[in-house]
């Protein structure tokens, strides 16, 4: 009799003893268990390897690694991958995230129909005061946007996403093939030469044909920035990862609609800015000067941030009307015009 598809859950781990444990136990009690938790000890100088074993997770200590995530991710698949089935599922998620129990179960459900990555929406962890909680409202709204599309996501997150063996061994063969970025050049997985791996294996496949899913089944607790200055460092290596792999890849029938989101945020940040140039002069000159039509967009603006947090419940509404949403919003806009500077100036 045919063996069922076996399932292998892979997660990178440097200095992770904080929250290594409660990620292998959300493994655990998945609905649909993996049959074996890998956890690679990348760099660590913590008690990480020792928490992960004590949960019960497989550990691997990996040699010292100057590619970050994506090469302790090559590392270890590149010993897994060859010893699997072709239908065997590889699950890679980090260390700071906890999966919903039916997550597995419901991402080896949607690779079965034929998509070639399952990837998840997230929630933001507890605690960082102010700025933690604007970071749960906007994944909230990253979460209804997604379950709004029937889960047609643009990237699948490294918080958490699902592959079979073959279409990861594609991705393997097409690289050292030249028809994707050759990445570390020895046919990884992974591109250790990216900010952001999640984001070009994206690209990667969807280049090559497939289609990729975050289904609201998928749902996962991901750590949230606890100081501005450590969202301010994820959120500029996020979007200058993002505007690199969109120059790496060119314009193409993938990349067009990404090169038309980075369009339109770099409009989003000229408008922002003749807002508050407007509205400064307006509260210079007495409120009468305050053109109707800012009002106006004031208003829709008002409107959508207490709309679209229905899911967080009725209090987080009503704090959101006060508007003081704005102040992510305006800091994740000078991360990105930064982002942009960057990435020209090539710094």
């Amino acid at each position: 009799m045919p063996t069922s598809p076996a399932t292998y859950a892979v997660i990178p781990a440097c200095n992770e003893s904080d929250g290594i444990a409660a990620a292998v136990r959300g493994l655990r009690t998945q609905t649909v268990p993996p049959d074996e938790v890998v956890v690679v000890a990348n760099n660590c100088v913590d008690d990480t390897a020792e928490r992960a074993a004590a949960a019960g997770a497989t550990v691997l200590a990996m040699p010292v690694n100057r590619d970050r995530k994506a090469g302790a991710l090559n590392w270890a698949l590149a010993s897994l991958l060859p010893r699997l089935a072709p239908g065997d599922r590889v699950l890679v998620m980090d260390a700071d995230s906890v999966l919903d129990p039916p997550f597995l179960a419901t991402a080896t459900a949607y690779l079965d129909r034929g998509y070639a990555g399952v990837g998840g929406t997230f929630r933001g962890g507890p605690g960082g005061g102010f700025v933690g909680h604007l970071q749960r409202n906007e994944y909230a709204r990253y979460h209804r946007d997604v379950d709004r599309r029937s889960g047609r996501c643009l990237v699948l997150t490294g918080t958490a996403a699902v592959f079979t063996v073959a279409t990861l061994r594609e991705v393997s063969r097409a690289r050292l093939a030249g028809r994707l970025p050759a990445g570390d050049g020895r046919g990884g997985v992974y591109d250790t030469t990216v900010l952001t791996e999640d984001n070009e294996l994206t690209f990667a496949l969807l280049h090559l044909g497939h289609q990729v899913v975050a289904p609201a089944g998928c749902a996962l607790t991901t750590e949230a920035m606890t100081s501005w200055r450590a969202l301010w460092r994820q959120r500029l290596r996020w979007k200058r990862g993002a505007v690199e792999n969109c120059a790496q890849y060119g314009l193409t029938r993938v990349t067009w609609s990404y090169w038309g989101r980075q369009a339109f945020t770099a409009l989003g940040i000229l408008v922002s800015t003749v807002y508050l140039g407007t509205v400064g002069y307006a509260l210079a000159v007495g409120m009468h000067g305050v053109h109707p039509a800012w009002l106006a967009l004031t208003g829709v603006f008002v409107a959508e941030r207490v709309v679209t947090l229905k899911y967080r419940g009725w209090k987080r509404m009503l704090v959101a009307a006060t508007m003081s949403e704005l102040l992510l919003d305006y800091f994740l806009q000078a991360c990105h015009a930064w982002a942009y500077a960057c990435a020209l100036a090539r710094r």
